[in-house]
């Protein structure tokens, strides 16, 4: 696989580091995820829902990763985590700014070890500027990205979106870092710092809003599923339920008069332009619902899609898991895992050709790995590996 032969020494906990890490694990890192033996390991792991008293959660961002339990509040943790930094490629932490070189274990200090080595970093706010410091999960990352104020019906409440954008957002920004990082090393021949912050990501997620404003001066604010810039793009109630529907130029926009039964409306002048259909979105809703109304979801998605209109159903879960399109991209993988039994994952959205990625191992239990790597990657006898577990040090 592409990444076959790096090591990366994962220290991250909960979400946007283990999801970064598993991005490289998908693709032939050697992830060894290490955790405090004393604490439980990684917070995720005390999330439910369980099952045979493994997190579903854990399981779900933490798949092909080995578990080394290792306590860096001990010096004796300390030394043996500087070892297997001399033989690594990545350093993947998420703690507070400062937390790391209180330990000891900053970047100055670990790049002195391995001058190769890709320190990357993940936290709420970054390693520079007023808010360095701050702690930060992902709906406080939410709200001040910026994102929270676009979110939701308008006039309702700031909504924070449904799954952990600030989180898996800076997850995937880290691991595009850290491929940048390693090409770079290839060329330069040293490694780097990598500093993402979640609160910059959601930043560069706000998409046209930020233009948008700057170019007219408005504040972006909550529409509901409306699109801001183009219409009809949104969602639609029909017979039975809702659908979603793109009309997002004038030959889809005329595509879709003709499919509804309702061609005079191309040439009228309220809605000629994408623009003019923005402006007078409120009287154009009510005409293309009354024909929606008319027949199912399924009938108008058929009928739709025929036509060569982009338009989809409102899928639950349950509707993902059993749809076609998803099964054949393999987007729902069972993993076995030695404690769990068989566990559903989404699978990897990255298809390549040649040198694809695969889901090989179930996320491991606590401490899994720990005398194999402590053995194959450094070298310990099964008595120095016996002492470290009688003084806490694993």
């Amino acid at each position: 696989m592409i990444l076959d032969g790096i090591v990366v020494l994962d220290l991250t906990k909960v979400l946007a580091g283990p999801f970064c890490a598993m991005q490289l694990a998908d693709f032939g890192a050697e992830v060894i995820k290490i955790e405090n033996p004393h604490t439980g390991g990684d917070d995720a792991r005390q999330i439910g829902p369980h099952v045979n008293g493994e997190s579903a959660y854990f399981m779900s961002i933490n798949r092909n990763k080995k578990s080394v339990t290792l306590n860096l509040k001990t010096a004796g943790g300390r030394e043996i985590f500087k070892k297997m930094v001399a033989r690594a490629d990545v350093v993947l932490e998420n703690y507070r700014f400062g937390v790391m070189e209180e330990l000891g274990l900053g970047y100055e200090e670990l790049s002195k070890i391995n001058p190769r080595l890709i320190y990357a970093s993940c936290s709420g706010f970054g390693h520079s500027g007023p808010y360095r410091s701050r702690p930060a999960y992902d709906v406080v990352i939410q709200a001040m990205g910026g994102i929270m104020s676009v979110t939701g019906e308008k006039g309702g409440s700031p909504t924070r979106v449904g799954v952990s954008i600030g989180d898996l957002a800076a997850g995937l920004y880290l691991a595009f870092g850290i491929i940048l990082a390693l090409l770079h090393r290839e060329k330069a021949g040293h490694g780097q710092k990598v500093d993402v912050a979640m609160l910059d990501c959601q930043i560069a997620l706000l998409e046209n809003h930020i233009a948008r404003h700057l170019v007219s001066g408005d504040v972006p604010e909550p529409i509901g599923n409306r699109h801001a810039s183009l219409s009809p793009f949104g969602s639609f109630k029909t017979k039975d339920g809702y659908i979603v529907i793109a009309a997002g130029n004038n030959k889809l926009w005329s595509g879709l008069c003709h499919t509804l039964g309702v061609p005079e409306l191309i040439e009228d002048p309220r809605f000629a332009t994408n623009v003019q259909r923005v402006e007078n979105y409120t009287e154009l809703e009510p005409l293309l619902q009354k024909q929606l109304k008319v027949k199912t979801s399924t009938e108008w998605v058929e009928t739709l899609t025929e036509a060569g209109i982009p338009c989809g159903p409102i899928n639950t879960v349950p509707d993902i898991i059993n749809d076609p399109q998803v099964k054949a991209r393999e987007m729902i993988v069972d993993v076995e895992s030695p404690a769990a039994g068989t566990v559903g994952l989404a699978g990897i959205p990255i298809k390549f050709s040649l040198s694809p990625g695969s889901v090989r191992k179930a996320a491991p239990v606590l401490g899994e790995d720990n005398t194999e790597v402590l053995k194959n990657f450094l070298g310990l006898s099964q008595q120095e590996i016996d002492e470290l577990k009688i003084n806490g040090t694993i």
